[in-house]
């Protein structure tokens, strides 16, 4: 009889590997709630950034927030170095590379926060500042969303697979309604909801993933073009 193929043998992540994932999601879950508490402490509806603005008391706090994140996603971005998307366009680098980056803009955007009232850098309300906080905010978002793409088609579990994509979507649907919102100047605390909802996807997707990279199992590396097989007897040579 022929050899059969047979899926290939599963073996927990490496120690440091799993240390990383779980530090990262924590780091990730701590910045999201501190995110949150600052916002309902505040009592008002408010843009994600407004929480940082010049002036406001949950600067600090939401200062200290992204940094959380950021060193999240640097954990968790190291955690995930040996994973490859299949995907020809966002196969060519790794999804840590991304996650490295938007965890870089994160970090960036804790360190230039926008004025006060977080206006939209246009016309009289322009100011250099305001426009770096959302030039790199933006990046940080981006950078996250192609992330999530890279690992929808990544060689991990698939529940993260669909949820990642999943994530993607919703992210990219619900913080560009925001962002829309916001450049139109639209009044109303619909904009600062669909901001907070996009964050908390977006981080809370980086807490998820921190965790599967620690509690998925991954396949065993296999050498040189072989597969494992049962066929009750040596492989020929």
């Amino acid at each position: 009889m022929g050899a059969v193929t047979r899926p290939a043998a599963r073996h927990p992540a490496p120690a440091r590997t799993a240390l990383a994932g779980l530090a990262g999601a924590a780091c990730a879950l701590a910045g999201l709630v501190t995110i949150w508490a600052s916002r309902l402490w505040l009592g008002r509806p408010v843009y994600v950034s407004e929480l940082g603005a010049e002036g406001m008391p949950t600067a600090r706090a939401f200062m200290v927030a992204l940094l959380l994140v950021a060193a999240g996603g640097g954990a968790v971005a190291w955690g995930s170095r040996q994973v490859r998307s299949r995907a020809p366009l966002v196969g060519r680098w790794a999804p840590a590379a991304t996650l490295w980056v938007a965890s870089g803009a994160f970090a960036l955007a804790s360190q230039v926060p926008c004025t006060a009232g977080c206006p939209v850098p246009v016309g009289a309300t322009f100011t250099w500042q305001d426009l770096a906080h959302v030039m790199v905010g933006t990046l940080g978002f981006a950078a996250a969303c192609v992330a999530m793409l890279q690992i929808s088609v990544a060689d991990v579990g698939q529940r993260t697979a669909r949820a990642s994509l999943g994530c993607a979507v919703a992210v990219t649907l619900v913080a560009g309604t925001g962002g829309v919102l916001a450049l139109l100047r639209v009044p109303g605390a619909a904009g600062g909801y669909l901001e907070h909802v996009a964050t908390t996807i977006a981080v809370g997707w980086l807490a998820a993933l921190g965790a599967s990279l620690a509690l998925e199992r991954r396949p065993l590396a296999t050498h040189g073009r072989g597969r494992a097989t049962t066929s009750g007897r040596a492989p020929s040579r």
